[in-house]
């Protein structure tokens, strides 16, 4: 993207397109303020607008989504409804790039940007909510995660509580939204929040950057890692990832400038943020576990030690506050992993458990699929890295080249390198203590930070490449930059629906005997409705009547649990054989 946003200013800030009178700076800055908010707002209603009115939209699309046939042409709808929405937006900021002033091409940048996160997002929403077509039922049914969180937030309803050590954040919600708008049917319920949070994903990702960056870098983070990390099956814990990163980067940053902010001022940003990391936590803990230790160490290097007295007590007093607001928004999570956290062990080893650890730019999915594709990971050109390491790679160099003091790098090379460390520790221990716990998770943390610091190099190259240019071309012209920046997001928005049907296509209804991604939507298509009756679209007609839900139990089973891996590859793969194939 071509415009820029230097840390130092607020990212809104964009200058006038004419000369204004000179104005006393008491009665500019309320007005300035006013703008600013004007301006964000309107960005969070487009972009969130755009997603969860697209993803409504799709669920009229009318096709069999059990037939190839009906998939392909659902898919193809949803393509052309995007083009209906996003042509008319992108011929705007066109337009504005080459005959509006400044000030009016910022503003049609700023809502392409938002309608275009709201997009990417919400055709991966329109695509799940094609696939469950004909069924009230989420993904997944009543397997897997999906029965789980179920079972809790029925168990919840019941009055029999929350679950020790499981963040409580989205089953309270699940159980607030069965009781109050799904009549206690809480698969109806689960399948109401996956096509939400799916479709929100993008824009909560994108206005968490925009605290950072211009909209076009923001969009460059935002639009790649919401479509390619996005987890339809429970969307709430890879928002917290993508949210996660730019929360604390702007922590960051809040800390670098606090020593020159009034004291109150500075803990009422800390108490801000602290509470929306705690609100994080409560949602999905496992990043904060990963990326912890990465943050404190950022907090050290750039506290103010040597800034003098006064520099140390605001520093002081944002942390101070961020750590108490996290503390009280987080303290029903946290008093249940300090009492709890040391008893509970994850063993569930599922099929990138087995592939080589050092392998962080792609996973495969919890499903093997077909056990005869085998190996999984792609072999790249240079000792199995391929075009797209080697590009990450180039990124992190410039990176740490051109923006090691910045808040927003040290923030996502933090957690980077503390995703890595741990991710390997587990990993090293793993037999010995016959436990995975979720290492495998690490690898979306450390490919997403690889992303941030990669399109932060190219808005610090950018930033480096026009100041050294500015010198020998005083007078570019004063078009090319808009123009940059319109036809960048026109590519942006083209790979944003490609993206978006290919995540799509991969939660398409298929055979279980293909063990990919598609079973949980064909689970959802052959559970009965309320009323008994099946899915229009169930195979021969017939389906299985729900069970009841429970209170889930931890296992008791004291060896690593192959997930998904047949009997007979139980011990090659987990060292054991099946433990019904020793009762047999």
């Amino acid at each position: 993207m071509a415009t820029t946003a230097p840390e130092t200013l607020p990212p809104d800030v964009v200058a006038p397109a004419e000369p204004e009178e000179p104005q006393p700076q008491s009665s500019r800055q309320p007005a300035e303020s006013r703008r600013r908010a004007l301006a964000i707002a309107g960005e969070a209603t487009v972009s969130t607008g755009a997603a969860a009115g697209f993803t409504l939209w799709a669920r009229t699309v009318d096709v069999d989504p059990l037939t190839r046939i009906g998939q392909v042409s659902g898919l193809a709808t949803l393509q052309f409804r995007a083009a209906l929405i996003a042509l008319p937006v992108l011929a705007a900021v066109l337009y504005a790039a080459h005959r509006a002033s400044r000030r009016h091409f910022h503003h049609a940048l700023r809502l392409g940007c938002a309608v275009v996160a709201g997009l990417g997002t919400g055709i991966v929403a329109g695509g799940i909510a094609v696939a469950l077509h004909g069924t009230p039922w989420g993904l997944g049914g009543q397997d897997g995660d999906p029965g789980v969180l179920q079972g809790y937030a029925t168990s919840f309803l019941r009055g029999e509580g929350l679950p020790d050590i499981y963040p409580p954040g989205f089953i309270v919600l699940l159980a607030e939204w069965t009781a109050h708008l799904r009549h206690g049917q809480v698969g109806y319920a689960l399948k109401d929040l996956q096509l939400l949070l799916s479709a929100l994903l993008g824009p909560a990702c994108y206005l968490a950057w925009r605290t950072l960056l211009r909209p076009g870098w923001a969009l460059a983070v935002a639009l790649p890692a919401a479509v390619v990390f996005l987890d339809p099956i429970r969307p709430y814990s890879h928002l917290v990832m993508v949210v996660l990163l730019p929360v604390l980067a702007r922590l960051l940053t809040e800390l670098t400038r606090a020593p020159h902010r009034p004291p109150r001022s500075a803990a009422l940003r800390g108490a801000l943020l602290g509470g929306a990391l705690g609100l994080l936590f409560l949602t999905y803990c496992g990043w904060f576990v990963w990326a912890g230790p990465g943050a404190l160490v950022a907090v050290a290097a750039l506290f103010p030690w040597r800034g003098g007295r006064a520099a140390v007590l605001r520093a002081g007093a944002l942390l101070a506050a961020a750590a108490a607001a996290f503390c009280a928004v987080g303290s029903p999570l946290l008093l249940r992993m300090l009492q709890n956290a040391s008893g509970t062990v994850d063993r569930y080893a599922y099929f990138d458990v087995y592939t080589d650890p050092a392998y962080v730019l792609g996973w495969h999915q919890d499903r093997p699929g077909r056990l005869t594709e085998l190996p999984w990971q792609p072999a790249g050109e240079l000792a199995g890295q391929g075009t797209f390491t080697l590009l990450l790679l180039t990124g992190l160099a410039v990176a740490l080249a051109l923006g090691l003091r910045r808040p927003a790098v040290i923030a996502a090379l933090s957690c980077l390198v503390s995703a890595w460390l741990l991710r390997f520790w587990f990993a090293g221990h793993m037999e010995r203590d016959q436990a995975v716990m979720l290492y495998p998770r690490t690898t979306w943390q450390i490919l997403y930070a690889l992303i941030a610091l990669t399109v932060l190099a190219a808005m610090l190259a950018t930033r480096t490449a026009r100041a050294l240019t500015a010198r020998r071309f005083p007078t570019p012209s004063p078009t090319l930059g808009r123009r940059l920046a319109a036809g960048s997001l026109c590519a942006a928005a083209l790979f944003a629906v490609m993206a978006a049907s290919w995540s799509a296509n991969r939660y398409q209804p298929s055979d279980p005997a293909h063990q990919n991604m598609g079973l949980d939507a064909w689970r959802a298509h052959h559970l009965q409705r309320a009323d008994g009756s099946c899915s229009p679209y169930a195979a021969a007609g017939s389906c299985v009547a729900p069970h009841h839900l429970g209170r889930p139990t931890d296992s008791t089973y004291p060896l690593l649990w192959c997930g998904n891996i047949p009997t007979e590859q139980w011990t090659a793969y987990c060292g054991a054989p099946a433990p019904w194939a020793k009762a047999t």
